[in-house]
């Protein structure tokens, strides 16, 4: 942890003392009427090929100083809108501290100046009302860069390792390329994807939500949005990247993208294919992958706060998941060792009536892993040990596709129609050993495991929005339907053998072979949920908007579940097995009234929520009936939201918001899940819906031409009748886990974010303060325990840019994890987590480049004795080739000290956990690259020419 503090304290120590400088440049621009031209946007510009230095803001008398200036000749600029653009070479003289140009006198522009001024006044930043533009031809990469190296080098925008982008100190939402969707939601794919040279213009703003769009009533709430604007060039011709590569241990790869784009179409392919764990896989499509979560799709198709307020999780259980509708794209290094083929296309079509957004996906991934994970399970007066080692092989393929068409018939009738689909297949093959250990370190229990799974899933959903707008202004119509269609089927063989042993120390008893299994389990599993919802607004007077909604939802849940008994001449288990049927219908009323005045916006509303659940469920198909729950609940909701623009680009937003939430699927099925006989799972058909009170607020400003932003944000949760589990733990150590409602669970959370220059485009800085306090409800034993975790993080990022052929980015984070236990405080416990990361390019002469990527992750646990560090090392160099700069050489080495290890630690309930996983280690690799690009055109060389 010192070491990374201590080495990132010095590079900006002495960069900054390199950097000091008591050369200044100033002076003033008035009109030819001699009014002051306050707040004029003022640019220092490298004379040979424009790239932008520093700029400055002149004050409100039109006067403007460069303070501690490199000593060298520069190319000032100036724009101001409605005058001709000024620009002159400021020579450097040794004589000279200062240099002053006196006071300069913009002209009005005329119309035969208007072409020439045109050409001539672009700047490397623009500011119009809400929106920053950046000339990217003024921000200077390496060829064959891509957009994502790009916007690292634009002040105010940051990227992470990850891929992830920060716009002006927020997340950015959506990347838009030409104002057109690009492979559906995800933005790191243009940023990933496209090459920089194809960018004219960053654009970046905030957008209006999905939700205001759709009902046409401004809800104050803010989409932070990246446009990237092509060359004309790169609209007359295809354009794309392919990559080959071959290194030691037997790896490969190759990816590939092509694009053609037009004012109206735009037509994008993607693929790969590796054997070096890049699997293409997004955040939701590795849980996917992993099988440990599922998503109800937001179509954007429910009117009212939260859309809707039915937050349905259909988590089935680890083999039965429904994966995400996200095409998978961000080519992120997976854990164990993987096999990845990856390919698809997006389609666009736009014109000022029809919009038509598509994509498909399809990606397949074969996995190695192996796993080793020790953890403490405490008991009232004891505790014990787990020493696991596991094996699993894992195959996953899906077909993805989305279908996107807005139609405006006129200026007051719209129609958008939506259509997203998957299909996918797993296999899953796993074989664990876990070993049972006293706290003297006796192995008392081994327990072997194997399980093979093979299953197929299908989802749908479809979703059709009309709006209708009154002549009346503020006077509209919506109406919406929905339908979500799910199927899982699954076929499980599930074994395990359970050996206990004497030992000399504390004893668990288990008889042998008590609880060992040899199963077959036949799952299937299918949900289809009809909606629709109905707004109507009516503006009351200039600023007040009230909003009726009304949202009716119905979804049928069958589950048909078989076990049989393989030692027993495959005897259908009529304890395990179940069919299951459930209907859940969801109504919903409500009214707000809306306040929109000087960038102000208020909105106060209430609902009538109605939950109904009837389930029953079977030994089977055709047996009788064994039980029934028929239950209604009614809520009275309150909501209340504000939004509000502050002067000098301040924002101010808060919200106080009630979830209504329907139990899981998973937790009402009234059957006993015994995978693992020594961990078995029951669902409970009595569970009410959780009601989570939420309050979130926060402040922000950023400022334009300083390029120093501050967010602050705090956000509280209260939940009433919260799903938890009760852990039942008999005397033989056999972990009975079942759903309950309880009330009281609360959670606090905050952050604070400071980023700022240290000097303009040379070097930033970003600050970090995230602190996260949940008390936790959980029963162990029927005994209701708090469980408290604080969660503390620091994090600082450093930013080098100072030369267009040298830059180097810094990350560091600390996170401090506090557990506390009101019953067993021996199993309290603190541990720490410490992540670095530095990435550095570097230019060499005659077009060699040299990369390198360092992370550094720490782990420490004391109750585990678990002490890991994990430095990682990649370098790589390469050369462009040819005339055109098309062709790149690139020699690779992956993890320099041969140290990659996932790792992983956690502390819920009466458990604390640490993982290790085996995963790619050190390699060689030499690729070529080629970029096509679109038409050739003459551009004046620089640096990296």
């Amino acid at each position: 942890m010192k070491k990374p503090l201590l080495f990132l304290a010095l590079l900006l120590i002495s960069f900054t003392t390199f950097s000091q400088s008591d050369y200044q440049i100033k002076g003033k621009f008035i009109d030819t009427t001699n009014a002051p031209l306050g707040f004029a946007s003022v640019f220092l510009l490298q004379p040979k090929d424009s790239t932008l230095v520093t700029f400055v803001r002149a004050d409100e008398n039109g006067a403007f100083v460069f303070k501690n200036v490199k000593k060298q000749d520069y190319l000032l600029k100036t724009t101001y809108v409605g005058l001709l653009p000024y620009q002159k070479l400021i020579k450097f003289f040794a004589d000279k501290s200062t240099q002053d140009i006196g006071t300069v006198r913009l002209k009005p522009i005329q119309k035969d100046l208007l072409e020439i001024v045109i050409r001539t006044a672009k700047a490397p930043i623009e500011i119009k009302g809400d929106t920053i533009e950046y000339d990217a031809s003024k921000f200077k990469v390496p060829p064959g860069s891509s957009v994502e190296d790009l916007l690292r080098k634009l002040p105010g925008m940051q990227v992470d390792a990850d891929g992830n982008l920060k716009a002006q100190g927020r997340k950015v939402e959506k990347v838009l390329v030409d104002g057109k969707r690009f492979f559906g939601d995800d933005p790191t794919v243009a940023t990933k994807s496209l090459p920089a040279e194809s960018i004219n213009k960053v654009q970046v703003f905030d957008d209006k939500s999905e939700q205001s769009k759709l009902t046409g009533i401004e809800d104050g709430k803010k989409e932070k949005t990246v446009n990237l604007q092509l060359k004309e060039e790169f609209k007359k011709g295809g354009f794309g990247k392919g990559t080959v590569g071959a290194g030691t241990e037997e790896r490969v790869m190759a990816k590939a993208n092509y694009n053609k784009f037009d004012k109206k179409n735009q037509f994008s392919i993607v693929g790969f294919g590796n054997n070096i764990n890049q699997t293409g896989l997004s955040n939701k499509d590795y849980q996917d992958f992993k099988g440990s979560q599922s998503y109800n799709w937001n179509d954007n198709a429910d009117f009212g706060p939260s859309q809707g307020g039915m937050r349905f999780f259909y988590s089935e259980n680890d083999d039965t998941q429904e994966p995400g509708m996200n095409v998978p794209q961000s080519g992120g290094t997976g854990s164990g060792l993987s096999k990845n083929f990856a390919g698809g296309m997006n389609y666009n079509y736009d014109t000022k009536k029809t919009k038509v957004s598509s994509n498909y996906f399809y990606n397949q991934t074969s996995q190695n892993l192996n796993q080793i994970n020790q953890s403490q399970t405490f008991l009232t007066n004891t505790s014990y040990f787990q020493n696991d080692s596991s094996r699993n092989s894992n195959f996953i393929e899906n077909h993805r596709l989305s279908f996107r068409v807005e139609e405006a018939f006129d200026s007051l009738n719209t129609v958008i129609f939506n259509i997203n689909g998957r299909f996918s297949n797993r296999n899953r093959n796993s074989i664990s050993d876990n070993n049972f250990k006293n706290t003297g370190a006796e192995t008392f229990r081994n327990q072997a495991i194997q399980n093979n799974f093979t299953g197929g899933s299908s989802a749908f959903s479809s979703a059709v929005v009309y709006r209708h707008k009154f002549k009346k202004r503020g006077r509209n119509f919506a109406l919406s339907g929905t339908v979500n269609n799910n199927q899982n089927d699954q076929d499980a063989l599930q074994k395990s053998d359970v050996k206990s042993f004497n030992v000399v120390g504390e004893q668990f008893p288990l008889p042998n072979g008590l609880f060992n299994i040899n199963q077959n389990v036949l799952a299937l599993s299918k949900d289809l949920e009809i909606k629709s919802s109905v707004l109507y607004t009516e503006p009351l007077t200039k600023k007040l908007t009230s909003e009726t909604f009304f949202n009716i939802s119905q979804k049928n849940q069958e589950v048909d579940r078989d076990v049989f008994a393989i030692n027993d001449n495959r005897k259908r288990s009529d304890d395990l097995s179940r069919f299951f049927n459930n209907t859940v219908d969801f109504k919903r009323l409500g009214t707000a009234l809306r306040i929109n005045h000087n960038n102000l916006n208020v909105g106060l509303g209430v609902t009538y929520n109605t939950i109904g659940i009837n389930g029953k469920f079977y030994g089977d198909q055709n047996a009788a009936l064994i039980g029934q729950v028929n239950k209604n609940y009614t809520k009275l909701l309150p909501n209340a939201s504000l939004n509000a623009e502050l002067p000098g680009n301040g924002y101010l937003y808060g919200n106080y918001d009630v979830g209504f939430q329907a139990p899981r699927v998973k937790d009402l099925q009234p059957f006993i899940d015994n995978t693992n006989p020594l961990f078995v799972q029951k669902g409970n058909p009595s569970l009410k819906p959780t009601v989570n009170h939420g309050i979130n607020m926060g402040m922000g400003k950023f400022d334009p031409v300083s390029f120093i932003q501050l967010w602050i944000n705090f956000n509280y949760n209260y939940y009433v009748d919260q799903v938890i589990y009760n852990r039942v733990i008999d005397k033989q150590l056999v972990t009975t886990l079942s759903p309950e409602n309880v009330s009281g669970g609360q959670n606090f959370g905050g952050y604070f974010n400071f980023g700022f220059p240290i000097i303009k485009t040379k070097v930033s800085a970003d600050l970090g303060f995230n602190a996260n306090l949940g008390k936790n409800l959980v029963k162990i034993n029927d005994v209701l325990n708090n469980n408290t975790n604080t969660n503390i993080s620091y994090s600082a990022q450093l930013d080098f840019t100072p030369v267009d052929w040298f830059s180097l980015f810094n990350q560091i984070s600390f996170g401090n994890n506090l557990a506390k236990y009101s019953i067993g405080t021996t199993q309290n416990q603190r541990y720490t987590n410490t992540r670095a990361s530095s990435n550095m390019v570097l230019q060499m002469p005659k077009l060699y480049f040299i990369t390198a990527d360092f992370s550094f992750s720490g782990y420490k646990n004391k109750a585990l004795n678990f002490n890991q560090n994990i430095p990682i090392l990649n370098v790589s160099t390469y050369k462009l080739l040819g005339k055109a700069k098309k062709s790149e050489l690139r020699l690779t080495l992956y993890d320099a000290f041969k140290r990659n290890l996932g790792v992983n630690q956690s502390a819920f309930q009466n458990v604390i956990s640490s993982n290790r996983t085996q995963t790619l280690s050190r390699y060689l690799m030499l690729s070529y690259t080629y970029n096509m690009r679109g038409i050739d055109a003459k551009v004046k060389k620089n640096k990296w020419e």
